[in-house]
């Protein structure tokens, strides 16, 4: 069975420890704004959302992607950039109802579940992500969640 990542926003503490991870991972350099995990704050009501890609069934982004920059891993089954494809035209950023995909420094950027080992679950502490068998998250669990982090998407975009 394939493995996805599991997303427990109850147990965020917003420590952004994945942020870095991620960011030294795929850029070398500790900055969260390079991250393809966003942990998104809301103070007032102390509520932390872990946003990143949950690799849809559907994956709009490579519907909508011209160039075949987008493909499916068939190892991990995690939508991956082939960077020598991708002409940075936007489409799959605006066809992300997440948010999950930022299209920068001449190509797309999303999360590709670091080729089956992610970094961001290996520094999560409070256990909020998890690398585990898709049965361990029901598919009623992940399009409940899906549907939380596409409103906080929009919220985020506004």
């Amino acid at each position: 069975m394939t493995k996805i990542l599991v997303l427990d926003p109850d147990s965020c503490t917003s420590c952004r420890l994945c942020e870095l991870a991620c960011s030294q991972r795929n850029f070398g350099v500790f900055r969260p704004s390079l991250s393809h995990i966003r942990v998104a704050i809301n103070a007032e009501d102390a509520f932390y959302f872990p946003m990143v890609c949950i690799q849809c069934d559907d994956a709009p982004c490579i519907e909508e992607c011209p160039t075949e920059a987008l493909v499916r891993d068939p190892d991990t089954n995690a939508v991956v950039v082939v960077e020598e494809n991708c002409t940075e035209c936007g489409l799959c950023e605006s066809a992300c109802p997440y948010g999950a995909i930022r299209v920068f420094d001449g190509r797309a950027h999303k999360c590709d579940l670091c080729g089956g080992d992610p970094e961001c679950v290996r520094f999560c502490a409070a256990g909020a992500l998890r690398y585990e068998s898709g049965e361990s998250w029901p598919r009623e669990q992940r399009q409940a969640y899906a549907e939380q982090l596409r409103n906080l998407a929009e919220e985020v975009k506004a």
